[in-house]
């Protein structure tokens, strides 16, 4: 028998290097805050210099590089500090792709908690936190979201807008549920000047999503309808429903009767355009999409991260077409539509 590709050693580093990530994520969120990605980009190669750039210590700036050379982040030669292309793309304040504002969501306090009570959760199979989670109605934290994430969101964005030929500029009556940040609608909006958005959130999430309309130069088009997509009126004959990262915290009958709603909203012919994270039919591929339902297991009561099958089921079952997934390159979500 073959023991390619397997050890005949032992070893604990693995263990040691996946008990201890969270010092990984420590430090990353710190040379954020201080700045440290953006120092070196500017030039500042040192410790030393970069420690007088950040307002630090030259040890402590020493010592934290040093991990984030360790971690990836950075490179170094001859004492000198640089960006790899990954930090210099997305942690360099400087780069319009900069991600760096999305740690304040990932490290909110509630999600960190959440995890500290895994074990209860894998118990109960569902969130061991009080109340509905991440889910609770007008959860502060998704106004730290709509805040944050929106960058991150600006590839997908413009990804979901190809996929729908928004340039082919269609008048369009778009609903865009869980809004949150705004920018899938606002990205439709700005690449077709006959789109109509509707969004529907939180009162107090739609305050963000409304500020970016104004800053984009679609407010005259981008309307709010506050409250939850489950209780309030929807409205009727939408060309596009969009569906970004939300369908992933209910459980399938949730998301079927969400489904069946949008039908009804939808004219003929219309489409309803889902962004998530979809793991292959074996649930440990691709990783990142994978792993997204462990997130779910901790912060809500009955969500996951569903297969490309169990989506086609979902809307067929709702009344659709069967689902046609979308590829985002570079990317751990996937695009998933399906046609009234």
């Amino acid at each position: 028998m073959s023991t390619a590709g397997t050890s005949t050693h032992p070893s604990p580093e693995l263990f040691f290097d996946v008990i201890n990530r969270f010092q990984d994520a420590a430090a990353l969120k710190t040379a954020i805050e201080l700045d440290v990605f953006t120092a070196i980009g500017e030039g500042n190669e040192t410790a030393a210099s970069a420690a007088k750039r950040c307002h630090t210590s030259e040890r402590g700036m020493r010592i934290l590089c040093d991990a984030l050379v360790i971690i990836g982040f950075l490179t170094k030669s001859n004492h000198k500090y640089a960006l790899t292309t990954d930090s210099a793309t997305f942690l360099d304040r400087r780069s319009r792709a900069y991600l760096g504002g999305a740690a304040g969501f990932l490290t909110l306090p509630m999600i960190r908690q959440a995890f500290d009570s895994l074990t209860e959760a894998v118990k109960k199979g569902g969130t061991a936190m009080s109340g509905r989670g991440s889910m609770e109605p007008e959860n502060p934290a998704w106004v730290e979201f709509a805040r944050s994430m929106a960058p991150m969101m600006r590839m997908p964005a413009q990804a979901i807008a190809a996929a729908i030929n928004a340039k082919a500029g269609k008048r369009w009556k778009v609903l865009d549920i869980a809004a949150g940040h705004g920018t899938y609608g606002i990205t439709v909006a700005e690449q077709n000047p006959n789109a109509d958005i509707t969004a529907v959130d939180w009162p107090n999430v739609l305050k963000v999503a409304q500020e970016n309309a104004e800053k984009a130069g679609v407010a005259s088009r981008y309307h709010l309808k506050p409250g939850s997509v489950f209780e309030i009126d929807l409205g009727s004959d939408y060309d596009v429903v969009l569906v970004t990262g939300f369908m992933h915290h209910f459980d399938t009958n949730t998301c079927e009767s969400l489904l069946r709603k949008i039908h009804a909203a939808l004219v003929p012919g219309g489409t309803v355009v889902i962004l998530d994270f979809i793991p292959d039919d074996n649930r440990v591929t691709p990783p990142a999409a994978a792993k997204f339902s462990l997130t779910m297991l901790a912060l809500t009561d009955a969500g996951d991260a569903y297969t490309l099958a169990e989506y086609d089921r979902m809307m067929r079952n709702a009344g659709f077409a069967g689902a046609k997934p979308h590829p985002i390159p570079n990317s751990p979500q996937q695009i998933v539509m399906a046609v009234k």
